[in-house]
């Protein structure tokens, strides 16, 4: 049933103050279809929403907010150790993580603690410790917003790109995702080149062993978004020429950065807002952490636009002393005011 004027503070992970004009959470494709149709014939702005760890929200988000709860899971045997994972969009991405360790199935052990739900990997195409979705998945099902036709994406549909996918362009606001489809293996294959992964662990780790080490790695840089307000990494690591990261190593020798197969060189977002003497920062109510530089932190009290705010500081200081400019990870949805 859609509810009417529904409180999201606790919706979002930077517990950002937030009302929804209605609200409805939906487990299944009928269901969702019809609140499609009702919001295509009242003419309802829609918003999709999965477990609020990559958004910042606006006070009020107009029309109807959907939240796809499927929580299906089931596993297709195809030969030669690989497993089809069907996962549903509203399960917990750390638990679909960790049920495929306990399983012993390689893949996306490397992605554990990341926050949210399994129907936002995609969008944003998660990674990290030198992993991202987009190696181990295969389709992704989805519905249309206008219309509720359903449509099956491969790898390749997905445009995916470093944080980005075609879900945040062609698009954007335009399907709900509603199943994954990841291919993962029986064989151990760790990726534990990445950080000092592989100092944490034993010779011949399991699943569970790397799981427990990137998620050790990560409590220890990252704040709990139970505890303090955040949404993970809150910038991009930018992508300049070559060129330009030649300059800035002439003037920074010790710049972390990481040279790409299309010749362009990463570079770390973190440190650069770092070097600008930012880590630590708080004004308010809003502040960015005092162990990574990378988080902007809700100490409760504040609003988006402070968290904005503070954001656009982040970036002119960094393009200031840089020329390198930031660009923001999570969505902003909604609105200032009703």
């Amino acid at each position: 049933m859609i509810r009417q004027d529904v409180d999201l503070s606790r919706a979002n992970t930077l517990g950002l103050p937030c009302r929804a004009e209605r609200f409805l959470a939906t487990d299944d494709i009928a269901t969702t279809r019809d609140a499609l149709r009702q919001a295509v014939k009242r003419d309802w702005p829609l918003t999709v929403l999965g477990g609020g760890s990559n958004l910042v929200l606006q006070p009020w988000l107009p029309g109807l907010a959907l939240q796809p709860s499927f929580a299906d899971l089931r596993f297709e045997e195809v030969g030669e150790g690989d497993v089809l994972v069907h996962a549903g969009a509203g399960l917990n991405w750390h638990a679909l993580v960790e049920a495929l360790a306990a399983k012993e199935l390689w893949g996306i052990e490397n992605l554990s603690l990341i926050p949210g739900h399994v129907g936002a990997a995609p969008i944003q195409n998660i990674g990290a410790y030198g992993v991202e979705l987009a190696d181990v998945l295969e389709r992704v099902y989805l519905l249309h917003l206008e219309d509720g036709r359903e449509a099956v994406f491969d790898r390749e549909e997905c445009g995916f790109g470093y944080r980005d996918s075609v879900f945040k362009h062609a698009l954007e606001n335009r399907v709900v995702i509603t199943r994954l489809v990841l291919r993962v293996s029986t064989r151990a294959q760790p990726r534990l080149d990445y950080g000092d992964l592989a100092a944490r662990l034993p010779a011949k780790p399991s699943a569970s062993d790397v799981v427990a080490a990137v998620s050790a790695v990560r409590r220890e840089k990252l704040p709990d978004p139970t505890v303090l307000g955040n949404a993970g990494s809150f910038f991009k690591n930018p992508v300049v020429a070559n060129e330009q990261a030649k300059a800035l190593l002439a003037k920074h020798a010790d710049m972390p950065h990481f040279p790409l197969a299309d010749g362009g060189v990463k570079l770390a977002a973190g440190w650069l807002i770092d070097q600008c003497g930012l880590k630590g920062l708080r004004e308010r109510h809003v502040g960015i952490h005092e162990r990574q530089a990378l988080v902007l932190v809700h100490h409760g009290g504040g609003s988006a636009g402070e968290l904005l705010a503070l954001a656009q500081r982040v970036v002119d200081k960094v393009q200031a002393r840089f020329g390198v400019t930031l660009e923001r990870e999570p969505r902003l949805m909604g609105r200032k005011a009703r």
